[in-house]
């Protein structure tokens, strides 16, 4: 029997000094105790039972689904046509814009937000759930990007030519010929920018307004000690739709990957 090799042990106990906290989430959110503390004082799902009941927070999941789902489509479009420029095209600046379009990742957050609530108020745009979408996009256009030159990478251009060859006109080739080829990866992008843009908290906080997204609307539920059960409880339900988002997305990504082959 094989020992695990010292590289291994190290990505293992990696792994569980990353998500072990992480772990505590859903185990607390079933103790009947308000108080965050081993010994657990009882098992129960009334903080889950009272989330329904609560007028603000469903609007603000409201508000996240819809910044969510505009944001995805945003990105996502741009993404798709950026991205086969990048992978099929030679042309001067290049590199210099692929590297702008990922600036996003490396950049602070607060830094980014700060910058663009005063880009926003400077033409106009007030802090509302409008801003927190453009922020959004631009916050995760990269990710698309990224997803969509994967998809893009192996893509047989010659099917294409022989489209054209066929008569079929530059609309046509790219709808029925390029989009079903790489629609897998379009569905990886789609899941994955909606899940950075449920999740983001720094851009939604300088950018909600009064209309605050989820991630705001549970920052402002830690703070008081009463509203820590239902926010554990809240925090479990959303760890694990993130968590099958990018599972889903993993799945699209690579089936991308082998239909371009």
């Amino acid at each position: 029997m094989t020992r695990p090799s010292g590289l291994a042990l190290y990505a293992f106990l990696y792994l569980v000094f990353l998500y072990l906290p992480v772990l505590f989430l859903p185990l607390f959110s079933f103790n009947s105790g308000t108080i965050v503390a081993f010994p657990i004082k009882g098992w129960t799902l009334e903080w889950y039972r009272q989330l329904g009941g609560q007028e603000t927070l469903i609007q603000a999941l409201v508000n996240s689904l819809l910044v969510g789902l505009v944001a995805a489509l945003l990105a996502t479009s741009m993404g798709l046509f950026a991205a086969r420029a990048y992978v099929r095209y030679r042309f001067r600046g290049k590199e210099a814009s692929e590297g702008l379009v990922m600036l996003p990742l490396v950049i602070p957050g607060i830094i980014v937000a700060s910058s663009m609530l005063v880009l926003f108020i400077s033409i106009g745009i007030k802090p509302s759930l409008t801003a927190v979408m453009l922020g959004h996009t631009f916050l995760a256009l990269p990710f698309s990007v990224s997803i969509m030159k994967s998809a893009f990478d192996d893509f047989d251009a010659s099917l294409e030519e022989a489209a054209f060859d066929l008569g079929s006109g530059v609309v046509e080739t790219f709808r029925r010929v390029t989009l079903p080829i790489v629609a897998p990866g379009i569905v990886a992008s789609l899941l994955v920018t909606f899940t950075v843009s449920f999740d983001e908290f720094v851009l939604a906080f300088f950018l909600s307004g009064n209309q605050p997204t989820l991630p705001v609307y549970i920052w402002s539920q830690i703070r008081f000690p009463a509203k820590l059960p239902n926010t554990l409880a809240l925090g479990s339900l959303l760890l694990l739709a993130s968590v099958a988002l990018l599972v889903v997305a993993e799945y699209f990504r690579r089936r991308s990957a082998k239909s371009t082959i």
